[in-house]
């Protein structure tokens, strides 16, 4: 099981990405913009690194909703494959059976 720590440090930078998510996509649209002077970019960059940095989404982690494990997790599910195994197999995830061919 990952520390507590690290869970709770992941959460609050979910927090953050949903906070500022609106502010970042307008200041990167503007960035973007071809018909902008470069002096006013250069401002609208800084504008967009003035923001918090944990508010960025690629600093996020996916992790396993009951284990806070990092790797091998489903989207689908938000569980580790460990957990979608035993799971699966005591009969907890409606709709998932072990398949046989």
């Amino acid at each position: 099981m990952a520390r507590l720590i690290l869970i709770e440090k992941n959460l609050k930078r979910k927090n953050l990405i949903k906070k500022y998510q609106a502010k970042r996509k307008k200041l990167k649209m503007l960035l973007k913009d071809k018909k902008l002077t470069m002096d006013s970019r250069l401002g609208i960059q800084s504008k967009l690194q003035d923001l918090p940095r944990s508010s960025s989404r690629i600093r996020y982690r996916n992790r396993c909703e009951l284990t806070g494990r990092a790797r091998g997790v489903y989207r689908k599910f938000g569980l580790s494959r460990i957990k979608i195994r035993e799971l699966s197999l005591s009969g907890k995830l409606p709709g998932v059976i072990k398949s046989s061919w």
